[in-house]
């Protein structure tokens, strides 16, 4: 099985050092990288350049013109240029536990979509991370600071960064039925392109890149299953940006119509033609 593992990006390079670090202490090593660049400018670019000819992991960078948010457009060109029949998607916010892609990977299924959850890090917790210390292991050798900080700082979710081994409490803990998170879900490559991919329209995040999904591929017959406590990932720091209602809106009526093929999908089409499903 290849594995491409997909992150999305636009700007924040030294974000994107985290997680590529991240990736770097991965128990699992054979996946490509993917970043999809929603637009970032040119200095980073360069930046971007430097890492792939340091790092010894593969690396793929797609990039589009900055014209807003359209993380959805950028992840259907990643999903264009991947060599892996499996599909693995995190944010260029996320730095990901070593055992994140074995995780995936050990739990892959035909005809199923993989989430995990991730710990969201406090201002202060993101500010003791560099690329060296996530390489040592930082974040799991020091987690007590973590919980800590979740009881007396600003970290929240801290409980979705343990890491449980034990099959018989994964199963526990993974009963709940629980909705795709688009920073860290998996599926093999021929479920997404048989719902067109990512539904371009959304152009603002939330909803779009997750829940539009998911509706999209249970109606497909594709079972979503949860991988809490498991595929672990930490979130970095930074202001929430704003949820649209727009995006609302159009996911009601994609509800509405019960389409699983999307014509703003990876294969476009006019408005006078029609979208095989």
């Amino acid at each position: 099985m290849q594995t491409s593992l997909i992150i999305s990006t636009y700007n924040k390079i030294e974000y994107l050092k985290l997680v590529l670090a991240g990736c770097e202490t991965q128990t699992e090593k054979n996946f490509e990288i993917i970043l999809a660049d929603d637009g970032s400018n040119a200095e980073v670019i360069s930046e971007i350049e430097k890492l792939s000819r340091q790092l010894e992991m593969k690396i793929k960078h797609v990039w589009q013109e900055d014209k807003g948010f359209r993380k959805n457009r950028i992840l259907n060109e990643a999903i264009k240029v991947s060599s892996g029949n499996y599909l693995i998607f995190i944010d260029g916010d996320c730095v990901p536990h070593p055992s994140f892609v074995k995780e995936h990977l050990r739990y892959a299924e035909n005809n199923v979509c993989l989430t995990g959850r991730r710990v969201n890090l406090s201002k202060d917790f993101t500010a003791l991370l560099t690329a060296e210390n996530i390489k040592r292991r930082f974040i799991e050798n020091n987690f007590h600071k973590l919980v800590l900080d979740g009881v007396f700082g600003e970290s929240f979710d801290v409980e979705k960064g343990i890491y449980i081994k034990d099959e018989f409490l994964r199963k526990r803990i993974n009963k709940k039925k629980r909705g795709i998170l688009g920073c860290n879900f998996s599926l093999f490559k021929k479920d997404l392109l048989a719902i067109n991919g990512f539904d371009e329209r959304y152009e603002a995040p939330s909803v779009g890149e997750d829940s539009d999904v998911q509706f999209r591929l249970e109606l497909n017959g594709v079972e979503i299953k949860s991988l809490n406590n498991i595929a672990v990932q930490y979130h970095l720091y930074h202001k929430l940006q704003p949820r649209p209602k727009k995006n609302l809106l159009l996911f009601e009526k994609i509800k509405n119509e019960k389409k699983t093929f999307t014509p703003y999908g990876i294969k476009k089409f006019d408005d006078n033609e029609d979208a095989e499903e």
